[in-house]
This record gives structure tokens, C-alpha cells and sequence, in this order.
């Protein structure tokens, strides 16, 4: 079983038995407890639970929960690159793109060092996007501001008015959720504040997002359906969702 499955698996029992022990878990999965201990930390780090004596218990303030990006980037591995994957065959030979901070658009800066796409322009607010792409000497704009610790993101005032001054080609954008009537949502008030920025800063808006993002609601909403010109996900989406974002005219893409 790979690692992220085992922590959606712990996620669950938590959830719908609000605890789990180090032993209970280290049985079931044929792990030790040390890197029951391990995961446990990892979890309660992005918010999903609280460590006691012997385990964990349910967390709270879901609307509130970020994972890392170390945590994310470790998660949906194959459905992030096939994501990536589509995004590359929409981003253009020339011009200059944006990338929103995240595991996804970092799945589509690698692939783009890869495919070394020396006649185009990043922009980015994601130190590790901007390092990557510097590092294999493609050219990239790095738009400063207050880095957060937790997503290695530059946020702030400054860097509102940066990505609002701007007109890109495209901008490759990701959201912690997608639901019908909230729209994109972000856990944080400041992420919400860049994200609202680059939607307006592209002539042409493409959402990243897998499966798991589908139906949930975070803190903040960053953008309507309506603001989005296409979604590349890993499955179609269905029910309300499905029919709103058509009655958005946003397009599906399913990788």
C-alpha cells in the first residue's frame, strides 16, 4: 500500500470513529509503530487530527485544515501528472504564463524544464516553481512578497498589486476546493487574496485540480465557476458540480 492511500485510509477511521490507536493502526496495515508515530505526525500537521496518549484523535475547523506542501506534493502522485500532463499540450510554445503555487503547477513546471520551453515566460509567486525553473535556465519572473512558510508562497499586498497589473497569456491556477456554489475556495484569507489576483491576470484561466477537491468548501472563496475557462481533473466531476460548471460554460478535461 503506498504512503497516501495509508493516510486516507487513517483520515477515514479517524473521521467516522473519532480515534485510532498507534497499536490498532500498526496491526491493520502491517507497519511499525514508528512510522504509525510517523504518519500521525504528518496528519496532525495538515490538520486532520490531534495526537494523543497512544494515537490520535478527530481534528477540527475543517474549513480551516492546509495541508503542507510537502504533505501534497507526496499525494495523488500519478493523477497530478496526468493533470500536468494535459496542461502542457494547452500552455503555448511562446508568451509568458502564469503559475499558481502548488503540487499540481509544480507537476507542470517540471514538465516544462523537461520539455525545455526556453521561448516562454513564467510567472510565479512559488519559490520552489521559480528555483526549478531558474535552475535549468528557462526564463522565469519571481513575484516577492511575505513568504508562507507552509506552501514556500509569496503572499501580501505587494504581491496582489503585481499579478493585478498583469495580462498574461494563460494561468495555470490551483484551489484547495471546487463546489457549486462556493466556487474555488483556499483554507487562507492571504493565499485567497494572490489567488483572486491571478485569475484576473490571464486572458485565459485553467484550474488544476484532482478528484479529491470536488464538493469541499474551505475558508475562503477566491473565484466563481464563472471566472474559470477550463478544468483539468482526473475524473469527471458529476451531480451539482457537473451541472454547474456547464452552466458556466467551463470546460471539463478529464486526463
Amino acid at each position: 500500500m503506498f504512503a497516501e492511500e495509508r493516510y486516507r485510509q487513517i483520515s477515514s477511521l479517524v473521521s467516522a470513529d473519532g480515534r485510532v490507536t498507534v497499536a490498532g493502526l500498526s496491526s491493520r496495515f502491517g507497519i511499525t509503530k514508528e512510522t504509525v508515530r510517523r504518519d500521525l505526525a504528518l496528519l496532525e500537521n495538515d490538520g486532520v487530527l490531534r495526537r494523543v496518549h497512544g494515537g490520535a484523535v478527530a481534528g477540527s475547523g475543517a474549513t480551516t485544515n492546509e495541508p503542507s506542501l510537502t504533505s501534497r506534493s507526496a499525494q495523488r502522485s500519478p493523477e497530478k501528472r496526468r493533470i500536468a500532463e494535459a496542461a502542457l499540450a494547452l500552455t503555448p510554445v511562446t508568451g509568458a504564463v502564469v503559475l499558481d503555487a502548488g503540487s499540481t503547477t509544480g507537476a507542470l513546471a517540471d514538465l516544462l524544464v523537461e520539455e525545455g520551453r526556453t521561448g516562454l515566460s513564467v510567472i510565479t509567486h512559488s519559490v520552489p516553481i521559480a528555483a526549478l525553473i531558474s535552475g535549468a535556465g528557462l526564463s522565469v519572473e519571481l513575484v516577492g512578497g511575505r513568504v508562507r512558510a507552509l506552501t514556500s508562497a509569496a503572499v501580501g499586498s505587494s504581491t496582489v498589486t503585481h499579478f493585478s497589473r498583469l495580462r498574461a497569456d494563460i494561468a495555470f491556477i490551483g484551489a484547495n476546493g471546487l463546489a457549486a456554489g462556493f466556487g474555488l475556495s483556499t483554507p487562507d484569507v492571504d493565499e485567497a487574496a494572490v489567488k483572486t489576483a491571478l485569475v484576473r491576470s490571464a486572458r485565459r484561466v485553467v484550474l488544476l485540480a484532482d478528484s479529491s477537491k470536488f464538493d469541499e468548501e474551505t475558508l475562503t472563496s477566491f473565484a466563481y465557476l464563472e471566472d474559470i475557462d477550463a478544468l483539468i481533473t482526473d475524473r469527471a466531476p458529476r451531480g451539482p458540480l457537473a451541472e454547474a460548471l456547464t452552466d458556466a460554460d467551463v470546460e471539463v478535461i478529464v486526463a
